[in-house]
């Protein structure tokens, strides 16, 4: 285990493709607004100058969004997560079954960023249902803590690679 006991980020080639082209994109755009910002300065009074401050903050938008998807993609691991059959954890599809409720939730644990391109509902394994899922096994009964205090108990039904 690493020394950071952080999850890894499993990306599909699709999704990290995806994400290297808006990366690149948002980095591309960083000359068209500075030059807007420059062209609102010149407007004059900043204190007033709505543009300027709505392009100082997409500005601030935009690089902090440079920043989130350079340190996913610099972290992340392409392809498939090492996985076996029954267990929960990080490229799964899982099927649980919340306490005192019949019906099944089927879910991928994975990156959020991996929503726009798995086609099912995702799941962060930094989530804390992602972490008490982590390593159970099919049948198996663990619980988790919601932000509101109250504890649920779900029990894994079934967990399979996902193939996306």
């Amino acid at each position: 285990m690493s020394s950071t006991d952080a999850p890894v980020t499993w990306l599909t080639q699709e999704a990290f493709d995806r994400l290297s082209n808006a990366l690149e994109t948002l980095i591309a755009n960083r000359p068209a607004l500075a030059r807007e910002i420059n062209a609102r300065r010149e407007e004059g009074d900043l204190r007033e100058n709505g543009g300027y401050q709505a392009a100082r903050e997409e500005q601030g938008k935009q690089e902090g969004r440079i920043a989130q998807l350079q340190a996913l993609l610099r972290e992340a691991k392409v392809g498939e997560a090492p996985v076996s059959d029954g267990v929960a954890g990080p490229g799964m599809l899982v099927t649980v079954r919340f306490d005192g409720d019949d019906e099944e939730e089927t879910f991928l644990i994975g990156s959020r960023e991996e929503t726009e391109t798995a086609g099912v509902e995702v799941y962060s394994a930094a989530s804390p249902l992602g972490k008490a899922l982590n390593g159970a096994r099919e049948g198996d009964t663990v619980e988790y803590g919601t932000p509101t205090g109250k504890i649920i108990k779900v029990t894994l039904v079934t967990a399979k690679p996902f193939v996306g």
